[in-house]
């Protein structure tokens, strides 16, 4: 019986740990599937490479359901699947661990454009790699909710949406600001904060839907954004998904 364990590793552990697969020396195979694939693709595709074996149908939905591909590699007593922080966009098999092609995509320094937006707090950023090279982190007046019903209410509301609507226009503008220097050097933007103030703000701000083919998944439990929230949430963005089976009792 397979024993599954999910965890997540930074870009220097994940690397660490491919060195440590590579250097297994049971018999393996590697596949790396790409992004987009329909759940019955990759289970065709599972079934193509390793042949009719008990397969957890767990991954083949994390497989599918990643919007970045995924990697396996599959071998005794240890078995791995991958979810990258950046797509996959070639299939690729192979016998052995064949931990190449993922190291060079951890290895590749991406310049990358991070956008983070709760309601009265932002924070915007270029990176290269994991290094900051350009920010602006600032916030806005954004009252809460207001609980009382009747025409105060109604007043309170208007004034509020004029609030979120000024602080979004302030927010693009600074997004502008960062983003246009690189805009056509960019490889990835990635979002975080508040789902519906992301949507308002994608809404509001036209100039960021050029990056609409390059747009990772977003960063939904980032907190009032701050420039250690936009640091944590680099590395967040460089970090795999690591889903690891092993027989029974750990081999270690």
């Amino acid at each position: 019986m397979l024993i599954a364990r999910r965890f997540s590793l930074s870009r220097v552990k994940m690397l660490g740990l491919l060195d440590k697969i590579e250097a297994a020396t049971d018999a393996a195979k590697s596949l790396y599937v790409p992004f987009g694939r329909s759940v019955s693709e990759v289970e065709n595709l599972l079934i193509k490479v390793f042949g009719p074996q008990d397969i957890p149908q767990d991954l083949v939905e994390l497989a599918a359901n990643s919007k970045t591909g995924a990697t396996l590699f599959w071998g005794s007593p240890r078995k791995y699947l991958v979810l990258p922080p950046f797509p996959i966009a070639e299939e690729h098999f192979a016998d052995g661990y064949d931990v190449a092609p993922l190291r060079s995509l951890l290895k590749h320094d991406f310049r990358l454009a991070l956008a983070l937006v709760r309601l009265g707090a932002y924070a915007v950023g270029i990176c290269q790699g994991e290094n900051i090279i350009s920010s602006k982190v600032g916030t806005g007046l954004v009252h809460a909710r207001h609980k009382k019903g009747g025409s105060s209410q109604q007043r309170f509301q208007r004034h509020r949406e004029k609030q979120i609507e000024y602080f979004l226009t302030r927010v693009c503008t600074h997004v502008r600001e960062q983003f246009e220097p690189y805009s056509h050097a960019l490889d990835y933007i990635v979002y975080g904060g508040a789902w519906t103030t992301i949507l308002s703000l994608r809404k509001r701000c036209s100039f960021l839907h050029q990056f609409d083919d390059r747009t990772l998944p977003p960063l939904l439990n980032i907190p009032e954004p701050r420039k250690v929230v936009l640091e944590a949430a680099i590395s967040q963005v460089w970090s795999s998904i690591v889903t690891e089976w092993h027989d029974n009792e750990d081999p270690d």
